[in-house]
């Protein structure tokens, strides 16, 4: 049985999707604020965290960015306002999906087995032993690190695998929609502009020249694509 942490201060919501979450055999634990939240979570080890932004004590990014020190749990993060900087940050921070209150508790329900399933798959289909390096750039993509110019490199989960697969395939072209696809997955709700986010903050850690990148490269009207070079 799967055991998923609700996060959210509005008890009416915990309520209503604690009750959808058990319908489909779920465990659920609650949290009402952000300090709970970590406690369970250090406490409980659940398999899937949904999280809302404004909470009590310690809001919900500094929740996601803390858990994200230290764990892979999938993460949907819930927001009762529609900016888009939220949401993208939200994701720039590790959570692997969103959703915007008021929603249906089954259409989170649909989400949560999503998410569940997508990580599921990662654990047991790992990456094959391979090491890249171009230039100044060195990836492990076993161990999950970067190196730039001999010094490690801190990177999102998602910014890693953004730069994972566009590094692991030199020369192709993925467009927007093809990224999310492979790095949100097709249950993603979100704006292609995210992609655009994402590859400006990776180009930022890794291109020497962020205005002049040299590695991730923009091919107009298509997408992106990684330089072409010699894998080590």
């Amino acid at each position: 049985m799967a055991k998923v942490l609700v996060v959210d201060d509005e008890k009416t919501i915990v309520k209503g999707l604690k009750f959808a979450l058990q319908k489909e055999n779920f465990e659920v634990l609650v949290a009402y604020d952000g300090k709970e939240a970590l406690e369970i979570f250090e406490q409980e080890a659940p398999d899937l965290i949904v999280l809302d932004l404004m909470l009590p004590e310690i809001d919900g990014f500094e929740v996601c960015r803390r858990i994200r020190k230290t764990s892979e749990v999938p993460i949907i993060m819930l927001t009762a306002r529609g900016e888009d900087i939220d949401k993208i940050l939200g994701l720039e921070l590790g959570a692997d999906d969103y959703m915007t209150k008021p929603f249906n508790p089954r259409e989170l329900v649909a989400r949560i087995k999503a998410v569940m399933r997508r990580s599921q798959n990662r654990s047991t289909n790992p990456a094959s032993l391979q090491y890249i390096r171009l230039q100044d750039l060195q990836i492990d993509l076993l161990q999950q690190k970067v190196r730039v110019r001999d010094k490690e490199v801190d990177l999102t989960s998602k910014e890693f695998a953004l730069l994972s697969l566009l590094a692991s395939n030199p020369g192709r072209v993925f467009s927007r929609e093809k990224l999310l696809e492979h790095v949100w997955g097709y249950d993603y709700y979100g704006d292609a502009r995210t992609v655009d986010v994402h590859i400006r903050h990776l180009r930022e850690k890794i291109e020497q020249d962020p205005a002049a990148p040299q590695l991730i490269l923009t091919v107009w009207g298509a997408g992106y694509k990684f330089r072409e070079g010699k894998n080590v």
